[in-house]
């Protein structure tokens, strides 16, 4: 049975399922008036998960109004076209840059499987289904979704990727963040305490972007953060100067490897396992050393790839300047 969690304002988290273990990627759902909204959905295989929450709710599935991808990262976005199908009222949200992808999503699947491998990403993903055209609406800044009585906001925040957004809900004084605030596991909460770890995956990466668009959320003075990696996140203001800082570490990490290709990805990623020890001692989390590196085993493998994307895109900006 999946895990539903109800949190106030009508908000509630669906454990997708995905992984190998409880809790990696949330689903979250916005109730308001008998209306609803479903914000990522993690892959084909978390379809039913949403759709048995919707009706454990209450609610059918003729009364979701909007699907909205906070990016098109697999993970995140997977399930869309065959969740599309089981919504026949429901409008599909996702940045500009991730339309053409919703509806031909053969690129896509190509994108993760140079990440991931064919096979696993079949295995993850399974194949992807397209969504019509029409049934799409353009994520652009300010884009307000009217739900009930509320009315949720959409805010461009690049950083993760160049084709993500953020959802702003005003009645909740919530952002929902997809990984542009990065991951908390709550297997490293202390007491109720969480903490937090940026995710620099490729392809766009970007620091100076992810610096701007977390203190953009930071103005908004929210009482709480929603991230797909796992939900509800509060002490705001603390969480986002430790991803400032740990922005800026990996970053120093990635600009002192040297040479290139599978040597610098190595001297990266022991870079990056460093810091998850210094992290372990300094917030001293739930988790012991070895536990929390193997926790986060799979974040840094792609933190390290992303941080080496990042690198040689400043290469190719030099060449085209001289």
């Amino acid at each position: 049975m999946q895990s539903i969690v109800t949190y106030p304002d009508g908000i509630h988290a669906i454990d997708s399922g995905y992984g190998e273990r409880p809790h990696v990627a949330a689903i979250h759902l916005i109730i308001d008036q008998g209306r609803a909204a479903v914000i990522d959905t993690a892959s084909n295989a978390s379809v039913p998960r949403i759709l048995g929450a919707l009706a454990g709710l209450g609610v059918a599935p003729e009364a979701v109004d909007w699907v909205v991808l906070t990016h098109i990262h697999l993970d995140h976005a997977g399930g869309a076209g065959s969740l599309m199908c089981a919504l026949p009222n429901a409008r599909l949200v996702v940045h500009p840059r991730g339309v053409r992808h919703m509806i031909d999503p053969a690129r896509l699947w190509d994108g993760a499987a140079a990440v991931y491998g064919a096979e696993q990403t079949f295995r993850l993903y399974g194949r992807l289904a397209p969504v019509e055209a029409g049934r799409i609406v353009p994520a652009t800044e300010g884009l307000e979704l009217p739900l009930g009585q509320r009315r949720l906001r959409v805010l461009d925040t690049p950083g993760h990727a160049r084709h993500h957004i953020t959802l702003w809900d005003p009645v909740a004084r919530a952002c929902f963040t997809g990984d542009v605030f990065g991951v908390s596991y709550r297997d490293l909460d202390v007491d109720g305490r969480a903490f937090i770890y940026p995710t620099t995956t490729p392809s766009q990466f970007d620091p100076h972007a992810m610096h701007q668009s977390i203190d953009r959320l930071l103005a908004l003075e929210p009482d709480a953060m929603y991230l797909t990696h796992y939900s509800r996140v509060t002490e705001v203001e603390r969480l986002a100067a430790d991803l400032h800082r740990l922005v800026d570490t990996q970053v120093a990490v990635a600009q002192a490897a040297r040479g290139d290709g599978v040597a610098r990805h190595v001297e990266i990623l022991a870079g990056l396992e460093q810091i998850v020890r210094e992290e372990t001692a300094r917030q001293q989390w739930a988790l012991d050393e070895d536990r929390a590196l193997e926790l986060m085993r799979l974040d840094l493998e792609l933190n390290a790839q992303g941080l080496g994307v990042w690198l040689d895109s400043l290469k190719m900006e030099e060449v085209e300047v001289a």
